[in-house]
């Protein structure tokens, strides 16, 4: 591998603070694989964003991400500016550092630094797909975000709100007892949703789950067949179901055999459009990240990012 201008980009409270306490044997795992490269910490929600687009801008030609989902979805928000990507030549390399991973599992990236290395000197640098969401925030605006893994509505959003309220440990275990607490009480949302123009039945559901990664909540194969790199979306959804009802099957979510359920339909397309009914709040997340609500529009951007991986 040349020797390529890299900077590193480190949320020193992943993983509970973990990355802190090991940043400088991550370091030196790093400086083994590469000799020069800079870093920065993060120090507030979304500085990673501004610091990637910076250093994109001053010629770096190889960004590393040190975190885990949350953290490696403001990087990559950072390669764009104004919708557009700013270096189409600028790759992303991951190093596993966070409670949650799930698209680290897509890429085949191993969870062990100097494993983690290998693949981002050895593995080729390939272009990946990249969804792009349009919500409503909190503010009441409508904006725009980009993301890498999944982004879904629903009961998702509330179960991502309610563990970042909590300040849990983002682990399978933490997200299932907020799953469950949140099934208890949680009514099912009547959404109109459009797949690539097509209308859906108006009707309540549990969760829509727009995937360009395989994987989502700590280890759920919500999309089992999703592909990073052909250019579609797997949109995942969950007519109305209720809580006993759910716990029969939820679980098989785990394994990927859950889409042989007759609430449950998989459809693959290009852009999913999600508006509620007049009087329902329904909440997204994307990438683990739980940043507003519907109405939303997601559309793929095929191939659009470098990622140091095997798709």
């Amino acid at each position: 591998m040349k020797l390529l201008k890299t900077q590193v980009i480190v949320n020193p409270e992943s993983a509970k603070g973990q990355t802190r306490k090991r940043w400088l044997l991550i370091k030196e795992g790093i400086r083994t694989f590469i000799k020069e490269f800079k870093y920065e910490f993060t120090e507030k929600p979304f500085h990673a964003i501004e610091l990637a687009r910076a250093a994109i801008k001053d010629g770096t030609e190889l960004v590393i991400g040190v975190g885990g989902d949350g953290t490696m979805n403001e990087i990559a928000n950072g390669f764009y500016e104004e919708k557009k990507i700013i270096n189409p030549e600028v790759a992303l390399g991951i190093v596993p550092s966070g409670t949650g991973c799930d698209l680290t599992r897509s890429l085949n990236i191993p969870s062990k630094l100097k494993n983690a290395m290998e693949v981002i000197t050895l593995a080729p640098s390939s272009p990946m797909d990249v969804g792009r969401v349009t919500f409503r925030s909190y503010s009441g605006e409508m904006v725009e975000r980009f993301f890498l893994n999944v982004s879904d509505f629903g009961v998702g959003g509330e179960v991502v709100r309610k563990v970042n309220e909590k300040r849990l440990e983002r682990k399978a275990s933490s997200y299932v007892k907020c799953l469950i607490s949140t099934m208890v009480q949680y009514k099912n949302k009547r959404i109109r949703i459009r797949v690539d123009g097509r209308d859906l039945p108006r009707e309540e559901y549990l969760i829509g789950a727009v995937a360009n990664g395989r994987i989502f909540g700590k280890g759920m194969k919500i999309a089992p067949e999703a592909k990073l790199d052909d250019g579609l979306f797997d949109f995942v959804c969950i007519k109305g179901m209720k809580f006993l009802e759910f716990c029969r099957h939820g679980w098989k979510i785990f394994l990927g055999t859950h889409l042989t359920h007759p609430k449950i339909f998989l459809m693959r397309g290009r852009k999913i459009e999600a508006v509620p009914d007049e009087n329902e709040t329904v909440l997204i997340e994307l990438d683990g990240e739980q940043l507003g609500t519907l109405p939303a529009i997601f559309e793929i951007i095929p191939r659009s990012l470098l990622i140091k991986g095997y798709l």
